[in-house]
């Protein structure tokens, strides 16, 4: 049981992500949804 704590300890360590990393990722995420949003703009004047 140690052992199991100690691997997952060393992996929880290993797996952490930099905070500007995930600022990033998400600003990325943000600008593909509003270009999406941007693509459908005028879908309801069309039909």
């Amino acid at each position: 049981m140690h052992a199991a704590l100690l691997a997952a300890e060393e992996t929880a360590e290993a797996a952490q992500v930099a905070p500007e990393v995930f600022g990033l990722v998400a600003f990325g995420a943000l600008v593909v949804l509003l270009a999406v949003t941007y693509a459908f703009r005028s879908v309801g004047t069309r039909h």
